[in-house]
């Protein structure tokens, strides 16, 4: 008989919509333009930071601790990764008028 209890069944109704709307909140959250924004950030972040540790890896540099302070991280001074970004996105700059140009030729 508890089943048909009114009392019980509203009780019922108001948990499940309180369940519903934290749900419904969550999701919202979610796929908020906001969130989505941040973790696209963070991604490109994180996978700027590993292609740099690659690019400093195929050139032999690596990272060493020199001391507790995070302000000094390099026993020596860090190297010059400037150069081979500019290099490697100037590749990419090219390759990319390439393609442009191949797509408009194709067309004609």
């Amino acid at each position: 008989m508890a089943d048909t209890d009114p009392d019980e069944l509203e009780r019922r109704i108001a948990r499940t919509r309180a369940e519903l709307a934290q749900t419904v909140d969550a999701i919202a959250e979610r796929v908020s333009p906001k969130r989505v924004a941040e973790r696209t950030v963070a991604d490109a972040k994180h996978r700027a930071t590993q292609f740099v540790a690659s690019v400093g890896d195929a050139l032999g540099v690596t990272a060493r601790p020199a001391t507790d302070d995070p302000d000094r991280v390099w026993e020596e001074e860090p190297p010059e990764l400037g150069p081979v970004l500019i290099g490697v996105g100037a590749v990419l700059v090219v390759g990319a008028a390439v393609l442009l140009w191949r797509r408009r030729r194709k067309r004609r």
